[in-house]
């Protein structure tokens, strides 16, 4: 089996641990896993700007550059969206690239989705001594389903309790250039999440798109809280982390 992990911008930028994570579990299933590293942006903040061009171009690039492979897994559930929802719906009058982008959205998973859909492996190898709770991001949950792919791989952790926050599919106020154009509804947003996830006496948060766990990492230490751990899932399935 061949996989293309595709890291998302902010996990190379930001986070690259989520991306090693990442890489750890998709081998110990005994795939051969690339990271194409011509990879750029999915498009997906073009694509919210209105920039119809632009998000084209990067939608063909990453076409090409992924096809080749039997399945594309994504850390990421709003670039997953952006590839398997968005693409389509770009090349709708395209015979050709429409066909290409229908075949590569068939076959690109976000990472808890190809664990429990696909690969379904076993996690007894993982550890992790406390309590988490799990944030749904909107794209994730809204856009491809991911609900209770996550939360069935969490339980397989050893020493892992699972807490679920009140409102835990409430938006975290991130939502990429949302969070910078409207700054002041951002913090009222992901104020709330936090009181929310304070509210599950969790030692972690957990989720699957690194552009929320930034926001929230951020407003919980301008809260004061230091104590609190953010983590992607990745990091946690894979046991690189400690509880």
């Amino acid at each position: 089996m061949r996989l293309a992990l595709y890291v998302t911008c902010l996990v190379d930028l930001m986070r690259p641990s989520i991306g090693f994570a990442s890489l750890r579990l998709l081998e110990s299933l005994g795939a051969d896993v690339f990271v194409p590293e011509g990879q750029t942006c999915c498009g997906q903040p073009a694509w919210s700007a209105g920039d119809r061009r632009l998000s084209v171009a990067l939608a063909c690039k990453a076409i090409a550059e992924l096809e080749g492979y039997d399945y594309v897994v994504v850390p990421s559930g709003s670039c997953t969206d952006q590839i398997r929802n968005v693409y389509p719906q770009l090349f709708a009058d395209d015979d050709q690239w429409g066909a290409r982008a229908r075949a590569l959205a068939g076959r690109t998973y976000e990472l808890t989705s190809f664990l429990t859909e696909v690969a379904k492996p076993g996690l007894e190898s993982s550890a992790f001594d406390g309590t988490v709770t799990f944030h749904d991001s909107c794209k994730g949950l809204r856009g491809l389903g991911i609900k209770r792919q996550p939360r069935d791989l969490l339980m397989q952790v050893k020493g892992l309790s699972l807490k679920e926050m009140p409102d835990c599919e409430e938006c975290c106020g991130f939502g990429g250039a949302f969070a910078v154009k409207f700054g002041d509804v951002s913090t009222q947003i992901v104020d709330r999440k936090c009181d929310t996830i304070l509210a599950a006496g969790a030692n972690a948060v957990v989720g699957g798109d690194l552009g929320c766990l930034i926001n929230i990492e951020g407003r919980l230490r301008r809260r004061g809280d230091e104590t609190t751990r953010v983590l992607h899932i990745a990091e946690v399935l894979a046991g690189g982390s400690e509880g």
